[in-house]
């Protein structure tokens, strides 16, 4: 068997967040260029780029269904890798965001009604699993948050292509889905053993929840009223809270889960931002800013990295 062919057989699903992460920092700089009025297209040209390789992921994963289809159902049947497939979705979701922040409205709408009724499949695929197969508790980590994450992307360009109503539903079920998760992971972490190394950089998927879900709020009531205001200052908590773990992340040798650090951090400079254009507070805009930059290092960090581990064969290798 060739090495190509090896390759494939193991191209593994891990990858997807990959275009979550490069995609909201695309987003994040559109919101830059606002800010600061500048000219420079740094967020369609990040958005093209996240676009070119999500396509590829697509055909990769697709021919690899083709050749590969026992490894591929194997990875839906595992009790972590089936949580990144709504990865794929929320690409989608994502990708509408860009665009609609590139001003192109036919095709964010296009790539949203792609992503919302794909979400939906995936998410009802997922939790009928979750309600009749027996996991064990430690098998439960952050990245089960990524299904539920999705709906509540959905509102964020769904608002400007779609029913408002369908965006609410979306909302909704998100919405509580993270709740019930919320309890579940907090029994994990406190009451069971420690999450294995490769899996403490999906905390930062804590983020995420509370962040997209004020960005998804605001979007939908159009004000910044008492419950947008528990959302983002609980996504504020949760950062803060990881802040004092940041020597355990930086022990952490690279894995592929290092991208869990990204689409978070992403979606909490996005929360920064429209808490600035809702208040124009000097102190959001400050905040902001710095997390662009921060987020943009270690997004910069992780890319570089998975570059030096793929050149070295260590990506599409068989799992130890």
């Amino acid at each position: 068997m060739s090495e190509e062919t090896n390759r494939l057989r193991y191209f593994p699903i891990t990858l997807l967040p990959t275009v979550m992460g490069l995609t909201g920092l695309s987003i994040v700089f559109f919101k830059l260029q606002h800010v600061l009025h500048l000219d420079v297209p740094l967020g369609p040209g990040l958005l093209y780029f996240c676009t070119a390789w999500f396509g590829f992921l697509l055909v990769m994963y697709a021919v690899k269904f083709v050749r590969y289809r026992e490894e591929l159902v194997e990875e839906f049947r595992h009790p972590i890798r089936v949580n990144f497939f709504p990865a794929i979705s929320i690409s989608f979701l994502l990708l509408a965001i860009g665009y609609l922040e590139n001003g192109d409205l036919g095709l964010a709408r296009v790539l949203w009604w792609i992503g919302a009724p794909l979400h939906l499949v995936l998410l009802l695929v997922i939790l009928g699993g979750w309600f009749h197969k027996a996991y064990h508790i430690h098998s439960f980590n952050p990245a089960w948050f990524i299904p539920v994450v999705g709906p509540l992307i959905v509102p964020v360009a769904g608002v400007q292509v779609a029913h408002p109503e369908i965006s609410w539903f979306f909302f909704a079920t998100g919405l509580m889905y993270w709740v019930f998760l919320q309890s579940v992971l907090t029994n994990r972490i406190f009451f069971h053993d420690p999450l294995p190394e490769k899996l403490l950089p999906t905390l930062f998927i804590l983020i995420a929840p509370p962040a997209v879900g004020f960005i998804a709020y605001v979007k939908l009531s159009g004000d910044l009223d008492v419950f947008a205001k528990l959302l983002f200052y609980f996504g504020v908590f949760s950062v803060l809270m990881l802040l004092t773990m940041v020597d355990r992340f930086r022990r952490v040798p690279y894995f592929v889960s290092w991208w869990g650090y990204t689409f978070p951090l992403d979606a909490f400079t996005l929360s920064l931002y429209l808490m600035y254009m809702k208040t124009q507070a000097p102190l959001a805009k400050w905040a902001a800013l710095t997390m662009t930059g921060v987020t943009t290092l270690v997004i910069l960090v992780v890319a570089v990295k998975t570059v030096q581990v793929a050149s070295r064969g260590g990506i599409c290798v068989p799992e130890k």
